[in-house]
């Protein structure tokens, strides 16, 4: 049986985590010994994990640069002797690569999550430089791989496995959270979710929403997610006069509760990994108009399971929404076709199954060095 720890920044709920969580409950349990341990903090999926009786513990992790948290995060390695040891995310990525290497992990496993445009020289010149600090890094999309392969990642070190949704949605009285949201059941209802940073291009819905407003006058959109832009995307709004239309919810805990309520899920990102958001709203038979983003083009498949617009193309992006509300029966056969190709190569069961081989796969051939 093999011990092993998955380390990650936060339990926030976000992408990064659910996917963690989804497989440290997943990894079967006649084969390995599972812990999750948080560099900086905890948060709801503690929750989950303890339910699933997997051990929690907090690195403590106070800035940008801890050596202090370093140092715990070493000799928590070094008194638990893991056999693997998989990081998600910048930073536990690179707390952990050097950790587990001081404290002589036989496997290190990261995982990259997204087409990381946002990282700097700097970013870019550690990532390089620890690109041979594990045994496998893992990107979530053929996209996120191409993306570390072309900023120095040594190919050996590279590998691909699809992220996973949850093998069913959950049961969800629809009326009844349009209710909530004061959204009459025959109202066409929009929902973006995620983080409102730069990389969402929230902005972009906005435009498009000001445009389709003219000619889809009770079309509603629910965005849900918090982020640095929204303060200036809820007055990006109001300028547009979208007061009644859109309506911004903040950080949800039920966002599938949402997309089962809804029509139509949108993306505008400019880049992603492969997003959870859309695997969830497939999963719910849901047709999704996303921008054509690397990640993104892995999910969906334009003109089948949803809609893919160049991004920034508001105006293709207002089309996309108009033609969709205007025509329910396509809606409903591209989310029909979307949860067909989801349950056929997005599945948790998958996911784990592949984490599983890589970490026996590679201590076997350590053991046998």
């Amino acid at each position: 049986m093999l011990n092993v720890l998955q380390l990650i920044p936060t339990l926030d709920r976000s992408g990064a985590e659910k996917q963690m969580v989804l497989l440290a409950k997943g990894l079967p349990r006649d084969r390995f010994k599972v812990e999750v341990a948080a560099l900086s903090r905890l948060g709801p999926f503690e929750a989950e994990l303890a339910d699933a009786g997997i051990p929690v513990t907090l690195i403590g992790k106070r800035s940008k640069l801890d050596p202090l948290a370093f140092l715990r995060l070493e000799r928590f390695m070094r008194a638990k002797r893991f056999d693997v040891v998989q990081t998600w995310i910048f930073a536990a990525n690179v707390y952990g690569r050097v950790a587990a290497r001081r404290a002589a992990i036989p496997v290190v496993i990261v995982s990259e999550m997204a087409v990381d445009l946002w990282k700097g020289r700097i970013e870019r010149s550690i990532d390089r430089r620890l690109g041979t600090w594990c045994d496998r890094l893992v990107g979530n999309s053929h996209a996120v791989v191409d993306f570390y392969h072309a900023i120095g990642v040594p190919e050996d070190r590279l590998a691909m496995i699809y992220s996973g949704a949850r093998d069913e949605p959950p049961a969800v009285d629809r009326g009844r959270v349009r209710e909530s949201l004061g959204i009459e059941a025959c109202a066409p209802m929009i929902v973006f979710a995620g983080r409102l940073a730069p990389q969402k291009r929230v902005d972009d819905l906005l435009k498009a929403l000001d445009l389709l407003h003219h000619v889809v006058p009770d079309a509603r959109t629910i965005i849900a997610g918090d982020g640095p832009l929204r303060a200036r995307l809820e007055e990006t709004a109001r300028l547009y006069r979208l007061d009644e239309s859109v309506r911004f919810l903040g950080h949800r805990d039920d966002v599938p509760s949402l997309l089962a309520a809804a029509d139509i899920l949108v993306l505008p990102s400019s880049y992603e990994g492969l997003p959870n958001v859309v695997l969830e709203a497939m999963r719910f038979g849901k047709p999704v108009i996303a921008t054509a983003a690397p990640g993104t083009t892995e999910i969906v498949v334009d003109g089948e399971t949803g809609v893919l617009v160049p991004i920034g193309d508001v105006r293709a992006l207002a089309k996309a929404l108009r033609d969709l509300i205007r025509d329910p029966a396509r809606a409903a056969q591209l989310g029909l076709a979307g949860r067909a190709r989801a349950d056929q190569r997005f599945t948790v069961d998958t996911m784990v199954k592949q984490f599983s081989e890589l970490y026996e796969s590679i201590y076997r051939s350590k053991q046998r060095a």
